[in-house]
């Protein structure tokens, strides 16, 4: 059996009926993952599971709201319309999609997921904040005060949740790619009206895999089915805890969630302006926390994630993920948006780009994502391209990194200059097209061939 649901003591919130069903809903999972996979009795042992699952989940509900109604806890009522939604609606939908596919490893995966991630997010949010053990909200901000606040709650989370050690790497992250990164976007909208609000969480992969992965006992190195259900769940949980620290008049409910690849997240990044943009480094890989303001959304990014298509979805964002890990890693940096987006699109089909304006930029997105090709422009005002190739050269890390010059110039006095600094090569701007793509692919093509010397 390649998971297991861990148990940890940091689950339990020290009231004694609500952490042992915790502790039997563990177990219930652990018990239908060992089912999944005997072929020969998954279809009945998981119907059987499943029903044994539901019983106690409407127990644990039950029991937890009688405690929170003793101890008269503010949040009751909230907490009973999660546990409503839950159980009337997302396992439901669940049981449901295993049923038409007779109980198929991939629904089960979907089941088993969404249900260890629900349980991870509300146990480690909604059940702790039962007993005071989160921050209370904070109150009065002035409106300079809400992005300090924001970062300490989002920092705090991040301990209380998975005892990460966060700090702020950037108050104003921009977009840029860091390693290899899930952006999970969520809508969210008022029953009333049509105010809306998005948030988009960026995670490097390995930072899911040491926290909700660790957790689930995944045991590869890459995500898979039920650990991006499981991921989802928890994130949700995540966002609902941040937005209740910073109430409005309005009830926000999520109305829609997307999984992005970079591309769809940096046409949304870029389109619009967030609000709030935050970078942090957890000691276990980045996460970025974006907020984007209601008038801003657009929703035609993405492909909704509803009841219904969840499972598909997540199986084809998995695979493009992994055709897209395949590419080599170029960056592209030039002061020219038109020249950036040109070039990007020229070589998208067959490299995983990054673009870049400037050379603060660059390097900061050679740091977070180290390219296997940088292609720099020349000529940049402010910081050129030497300048750009010498701090990248300064760097022992960096060192390494093959760095090709874009140039518009061509007279021998120019191209002089360019050869002076020992680049790994040198193109011209003018070059047609079909040119410029056949010397990026004879690069990487003698890489390979150097390599296997």
């Amino acid at each position: 059996m390649d998971s297991q649901f861990e148990w940890k003591e940091e689950f339990k919130i020290g009231v004694e009926v609500i952490d042992k069903e915790h502790q039997k809903l563990f177990k219930i999972i652990n018990k239908l993952l060992a089912f999944k996979e005997d072929e020969a009795t998954r279809q009945w042992a998981c119907r059987e599971g499943i029903k044994f699952f539901k019983k106690h989940a409407a127990s644990h509900f039950a029991d937890e709201e009688a405690y929170m109604d003793s101890i008269s806890y503010e949040g009751l009522e909230q907490h009973r319309h999660l546990h409503k939604g839950f159980r009337e609606n997302t396992l439901p939908a669940l049981e449901q999609e295993m049923e038409q596919s007779a109980y198929s490893p991939d629904s089960v995966e979907h089941f088993l997921g969404v249900c260890a991630g629900w349980l991870i997010g509300h146990t480690l949010t909604e059940d702790m904040a039962i007993t005071g053990k989160y921050a209370k909200k904070p109150s009065k901000l002035l409106p300079g005060e809400n992005l300090t606040a924001m970062k300490k709650v989002i920092t705090q989370l991040l301990f209380d949740m998975f005892q990460l050690e966060s700090h702020l790497v950037s108050d104003a992250y921009n977009g840029e790619k860091f390693g290899n990164g899930v952006y999970y976007r969520l809508i969210y909208g008022t029953p009333k009206n049509d105010k809306k609000q998005e948030v988009i969480l960026v995670f490097e992969e390995n930072l899911l895999i040491n926290t909700v992965g660790k957790i689930i006992g995944i045991k590869t190195n890459k995500l898979d089915n039920m650990l991006v259900h499981a991921a989802r769940y928890t994130a949700r949980q995540f966002v609902k805890r941040v937005m209740e620290q910073f109430p409005t008049e309005e009830t926000y409910e999520l109305k829609t969630e997307n999984l992005l690849a970079y591309d769809q997240f940096q046409k949304v990044y870029t389109r619009e302006n967030p609000h709030l943009s935050l970078l942090f480094n957890t000691g276990s890989g980045y996460f970025a926390y974006c907020a984007i303001a209601p008038h801003l959304l657009e929703s035609s990014i993405g492909t909704p994630i509803e009841a219904e298509n969840a499972m598909d979805e997540v199986k084809e964002y998995l695979k493009k993920r992994e055709t897209a890990g395949n590419k080599p890693k170029v960056l592209i940096v030039d002061d020219s948006m038109t020249v950036r987006q040109h070039m990007g699109k020229l070589l998208s089909d067959d490299y995983d780009i990054t673009l870049a304006e400037s050379s603060i930029a660059a390097i900061r997105s050679i740091t977070l994502n180290k390219p296997d090709l940088v292609l720099l422009d020349y000529e940049m005002p402010v910081c050129d391209g030497r300048q750009t190739l010498e701090m990248i050269r300064s760097d022992q890390a960096l060192a390494d990194i093959p760095v090709i010059f874009l140039t518009g110039r061509s007279d021998p006095e120019s191209v002089k200059k360019v050869k002076a600094l020992k680049p790994a090569g040198y193109l011209l701007k003018n070059l047609e097209p079909a040119a410029i793509k056949e010397n990026i692919d004879a690069f990487f093509e003698k890489k390979k061939k150097d390599l296997h010397k």
